[in-house]
């Protein structure tokens, strides 16, 4: 399917990949994993042909099929189905061509050829990815321009799997979803009939979507079989043998039963006690290993305070205009909480967040706070508000002020910056190294709540667990969004749902909840299929049985067979006209045949 030849690729003078010979077969779902910076996203351009290879080549089988996220989505009218539907640029071809066609063979090939690809249940597929990631159907037919940019790279997305090209390129395809689309989109690649390669710093949708993982390190590929934790498990028994392995993880357990004896004598604590228990239970050498590769860092422990430090008493939620996105929100938020909030984008998550941050003011109801409580807020899209012509010292400079240089340094040194990188212009620093940043900025006071909004996206799986380990080292409240579940089982000891305008506990695990979201979109496509066969049964008289689908089915595949013999005959072949008018009604006889044959199916 992919083979790399002997490939060499440098930018600016650095080597990014030297001299690497490797090959993919048919069919595998390979993950393709390194540390930041290592040049994940530019093998892909190398295989797109966007870049250029020094020396080697990079080959395909012939007639192969690529496909990736577009970046250029257009800015008009065009619906959301729509542009799904023109990915497939052959089927669109197809179709406005039968519109002019008159040639009498030429008309017969295209209408032959639609039927091939599916042309007609086309609008139907691309209904359901759209769907699976998060669209309703109102929503599909709405035009692409009324949505912001993490939404657009959904549409994007959607456009790619709908291509189902033989090779599918996607790269942090999860980093604009919320945990059920990612749900959604894990089941369809561990499904997908072809071979993708999927740059991911989630650990979770590796495991569950790859049979192969290829390793971007030291300039060199590598291709392990098995899934992400197979990966590592087979890459730490290389890197050294299992007795410092055994070691490492000792020594990593006994760091997080210090979390457990914290607390373990609070009846209160009691629930959050057992979870981090569970947790040690399922570590291995791995999340020992992972923990030894990162790069450590740590927040200020805050100083403590009466609770609750926050109450949210019988309050509505929302913006200036229009109706409150949450109502009659009852919570009591203690400093030693561990708190992960759960549900689909535009439920009301991040309002919450801004809620208790002091961004967003009620609609109604009161908010109580601690006289002494100190807040931090990682918001997702905060890195991009950075002064990028300044350099780490300077912004946190800035933000301390009248504090001196060494204290300054001291601070940015807890999160791996040292005096080299602390005045590097923020401009070169990586998306890890912006968010370590981040942490830094909103913790130099020790805040006794920490709220973190997506803090993984720009994070590689090293650097998440990195930030797992800090965080169970906080002993103030956190507040988490994230759609990574290793991070939230790791440090949340409280789930709470955010959905159809109310915040509610949710008092089973995160394993549940995944069940629960996919049994929530079966319900939803049976419900739409049940509409759609009730609408049918108005239409027509009841009593349908499998006698008269058997009927039909013959009824069809008698008429489609007696079309292709006149399709035959020389009159036919002859007149363009007739043919062209033959060839769509052959079309929709075999639409009614595979309809009756699906029927008949389904009554068995």
């Amino acid at each position: 399917m992919l083979e790399f030849k002997n490939i060499t690729y440098r930018i600016a003078g650095r080597t990014l990949i030297d001299d690497v010979t490797l090959s993919i077969p048919t069919g595998h779902h390979v993950g393709l994993v390194g540390p930041n910076g290592t040049g994940k996203s530019t093998l892909f351009k190398l295989i797109a042909e966007e870049l250029n290879l020094d020396s080697g080549e990079i080959t395909m089988a012939s007639n192969t099929k690529m496909g990736m996220v577009r970046q250029d989505l257009p800015d008009d009218d065009t619906s959301l189905l729509d542009i799904v539907l023109a990915a497939d640029t052959e089927r669109a071809s197809l179709l406005e061509e039968a519109e002019t066609a008159t040639d009498p063979e030429r008309v017969s090939d295209i209408y032959t050829r639609l039927i091939d690809i599916g042309a007609y249940e086309a609008p139907s597929r691309a209904s359901i990815i759209l769907s699976g990631l998060g669209f309703d159907v109102e929503q599909q037919s709405l035009p692409i321009s009324d949505f912001s940019g993490g939404w657009r790279m959904r549409v994007a997305l959607a456009a790619a799997l709908f291509q189902k090209p033989d090779l599918l390129l996607l790269d942090e395809p999860t980093n604009h979803l919320d945990f059920e689309a990612i749900i959604w989109l894990e089941s369809f690649l561990a499904q997908y009939p072809h071979t993708f390669l999927l740059i991911s710093h989630d650990r979770e949708t590796l495991n569950k979507t790859a049979t192969h993982i290829m390793h971007l390190d030291q300039l060199k590929l590598t291709l392990y079989t098995g899934n992400y934790d197979q990966f590592e498990e087979t890459y730490a028994q290389k890197r050294m043998g299992h007795q410092a392995l055994y070691d490492k993880q000792q020594a990593h357990k006994k760091k997080m039963m210090a979390f457990v004896d914290r607390f373990g004598a609070k009846a209160s604590k009691a629930k959050q006690a057992q979870s981090r228990l569970k947790a040690i239970e399922r570590m291995d050498m791995v999340d020992a290993l992972i923990t030894e590769r990162a790069t450590s860092f740590e927040f200020p422990q805050p100083e403590e305070i009466g609770d609750p430090i926050i109450t949210i008493d019988h309050t509505d939620i929302g913006y200036t205009e229009g109706q409150p996105v949450l109502k009659n929100v009852n919570l009591s938020i203690a400093s030693d909480d561990r708190i992960a909030l759960l549900g689909a984008n535009g439920n009301g998550k991040s309002t919450l967040v801004k809620l208790i941050s002091g961004h967003l003011k009620p609609m109604r109801g009161n908010v109580g706070r601690s006289g002494k409580l100190r807040i931090g807020y990682f918001a997702q899209h905060q890195s991009d508000e950075l002064d990028t012509d300044s350099t780490a010292y300077e912004v946190l400079h800035r933000a301390l002020s009248n504090i001196p240089e060494h204290k300054v340094r001291a601070q940015l040194g807890k999160f791996g910056f040292d005096k080299a990188k602390s005045d590097t212009k923020i401009a070169e620093l990586s998306g890890g190294e912006k968010a370590r940043l981040l942490f830094c900025l909103m913790s130099y006071d020790a805040p006794h709540i920490m709220l973190l909004d997506e803090p993984t996206n720009h994070l590689d799986i090293d650097a998440r667990a990195a930030l797992i380990q800090a965080l169970n080292g906080y002993e103030g409240c956190v507040i988490l969004v994230s759609h990574d579940p290793h991070l939230v089982e790791s440090v949340a000891d409280q789930l709470l749902l955010v959905k159809d305008g109310g915040v509610t506990p949710y008092n089973d695990d995160l394993e549940a909840y995944r069940r629960l979201v996919i049994d929530q979109r079966r319900k939803e496509r049976s419900d739409a299929k049940k509409g759609k066969k009730e609408k049918k049964e108005k239409k027509k008289p009841k009593g349908n049985n499998i006698a008269k689908l058997e009927k039909d089915f013959d009824k069809w595949t008698k008429e489609k067979e007696a079309l292709e013999q006149e399709m035959a005959t020389e009159k036919a072949i002859n007149t363009p006209d007739l043919m062209a008018t033959l060839a769509k009604k052959h079309a929709a006889a075999q639409e009614k045949v595979d309809a009756a044959e699906e029927a008949w199916l389904q009554a068995q």
